[in-house]
């Protein structure tokens, strides 16, 4: 297995669950969650994991997945699997939801492809929030499901449907050749039997996204990578902060946290192993 770590956030996965060393830091986890003032993001950088492979908690830190990228020293494409683009422009700077922007400042991010969004955010008038500007020049890559849109809808560049979205996965996979592929997984992506996370649920299966890794593997492309997107309890450290989070998350039934984490760990154990085997 390649070198992974856990790093422990917010409690959202038993360290008994991670096959590999777990590292606290739960007390960034209230600083860090949603969004976080550029200060502390690089304060944290400085004491961030160095290892290929990061497990952490909720979608709610997504966005330190641009963190993770700065490590890699060659041009790298990134494969995100989530139920949102998180290509929103708006402030602030660093949040969960345009985490994707901080990706494309990086001049060893070639480009950025996102596959599994289900809600709104891809589709007028959500998208003027986007960043067209990358998904036209190419570097950003959506693809949205479509089977409940229009048929001009569907027509959308990037749309996926039920019955073609693994042909065309397939088909992006042979053109990116032997090219190094960096993977994201946000829990999010999956159906809510799945996988139960602090968003809205998407639409694959927890064997569909295992698929999916499992094909980017071969060949050695996958260099490093991280899964996030489990439940856990949202802690704030900062008033603005909670506030515009929760005007920001849905509105979601209570959960039940044991609950939660056996069915995240039931996805883990098929996710995990797929996304961190030796790929030397």
């Amino acid at each position: 297995m390649a070198k992974a770590i856990h790093l422990n956030l917010d409690n959202a996965w038993f360290a008994d669950a991670v096959p590999f060393e777990t590292r606290d830091a739960t007390a960034w986890g209230p600083q860090l969650r949603f969004s976080a003032p550029s200060r502390l993001i690089e304060e944290f950088y400085r004491e961030a994991p160095k290892e290929a492979f990061v497990l952490y908690g909720s979608g709610d830190f997504h966005h330190l997945t641009a963190l993770w990228l700065r490590r890699l020293t060659r041009l790298t494409t990134v494969v995100s699997f989530d139920n949102h683009p998180d290509w929103d422009i708006r402030p602030p700077r660093w949040c969960c939801g345009g985490w994707v922007n901080r990706a494309l400042e990086l001049p060893q991010v070639q480009r950025v492809s996102v596959w599994g969004c289900s809600n709104f955010e891809c589709w007028w008038p959500g998208r003027i929030f986007g960043n067209q500007r990358a998904e036209r020049s190419g570097r950003l890559e959506v693809h949205p499901w479509a089977d409940d849109r229009s048929e001009k809808e569907q027509a959308r560049r990037g749309a996926i449907l039920r019955e073609n979205w693994r042909e065309k996965f397939a088909r992006f996979v042979d053109q990116l050749g032997a090219a190094q592929v960096y993977v994201t997984v946000d829990l999010d992506c999956l159906r809510a039997e799945d996988a139960v996370t602090n968003w809205e649920s998407g639409r694959f299966t927890t064997e569909e996204v295992a698929w999916a890794i499992d094909l980017l593997g071969r060949g050695s492309r996958i260099v490093a990578g991280d899964i996030c997107g489990a439940w856990s309890p949202a802690v704030y450290a900062r008033r603005k902060q909670r506030f515009v989070s929760e005007m920001d998350h849905p509105k979601l039934p209570s959960r039940d946290p044991a609950e939660a984490r056996r069915t995240n760990e039931v996805a883990l154990r098929r996710l995990l192993p797929a996304l961190t085997q030796d790929h030397e």
